[in-house]
């Protein structure tokens, strides 16, 4: 049975998850104009960071693919398999926080303050809006054995936990 917030209609109405990212990273320009190209030990923060960012996601990317599931965020009740090693293991969403990483390494690489403003827009987005349709779908989809992952591994970082139940 399907839930109604995963039918057709609503997929099609779905953002994905890129277009936030990519929103997000033009209101990093538009707010934060640099004068000048930033000092070398930005310039290394921002690279070290950002290769973090990138290699996480390709890595759970790559886990995804090897369990032979869907990557997709668009239709999350098509998942195959649960998840739970890799990058998994230690976050629920390592996509998702290699992306807010990708946003703050240009944050750093800006060097300003103002830019962090759409990274924590991005997250609250993500977190509010994308997730929760996402771990009702798995929720439903996977039933105890998701229930159990939520409970062992945290939404976005390690030592960070929520209060509520396996959603958050």
């Amino acid at each position: 049975m399907s839930s109604p917030v995963h039918s057709s209609s609503t997929r099609s109405r779905h953002i994905p998850p890129p277009v936030f990212l990519a929103t997000a990273a033009v209101l990093q320009r538009l707010l934060a104009r640099r004068a000048g190209p930033p000092p070398r030990w930005r310039r290394f923060a921002s690279a070290a960071l950002a290769l973090v960012s990138l290699v996480l996601p390709a890595t759970a990317a790559l886990t995804f693919r090897t369990r032979r599931t869907t990557v997709s965020p668009l239709d999350p009740s098509a998942a195959s398999t649960l998840v739970t090693d890799g990058p998994n293991a230690v976050t629920r969403n390592p996509m998702y926080l290699g992306m807010a990483g990708l946003l703050s390494a240009h944050a750093i690489h800006r060097g300003s303050w103002l830019a962090v403003i759409p990274v924590a827009g991005f997250m609250a987005v993500i977190d509010r809006l994308q997730i929760p349709a996402e771990e009702r779908a798995l929720a439903e989809r996977f039933g105890p054995a998701y229930v159990a992952y939520c409970a062992r591994v945290p939404r976005w970082l390690p030592g960070v936990r929520r209060r509520a139940s396996h959603g958050r």
